[in-house]
């Protein structure tokens, strides 16, 4: 992944480099030296946010049964205390 920069001026007069060079990588646009925004393909915003499916998702899956689920059990939570 290639990270470009560019400063505002140069987004601001040449929008389609910018949708070129967001196709590979992250843009970050600079105002005066300084990073202010940053410009993405949607499908690599997506992936960023980890748009995944949901357990909700899964579970109304008409096939949902084949998928295996079988989380480990957990221990005794209490503890013994003892007082001085």
């Amino acid at each position: 992944m290639t990270i470009k920069t560019l400063s505002s001026r140069e987004f601001n007069q040449n929008r389609s480099l910018v949708r070129k060079a967001a196709r590979s990588g992250p843009v970050i646009i600079t105002d005066r030296g300084k990073p202010t925004l940053v410009v993405m393909s949607y499908e690599k915003y997506e992936a960023f946010q980890g748009k995944g499916k949901s357990l909700i998702d899964l579970i109304g899956m008409p096939d949902g049964a084949e998928i295996e689920f079988d989380p480990p059990r957990m221990g005794p939570i209490a503890r013994h205390v003892e007082f001085d």
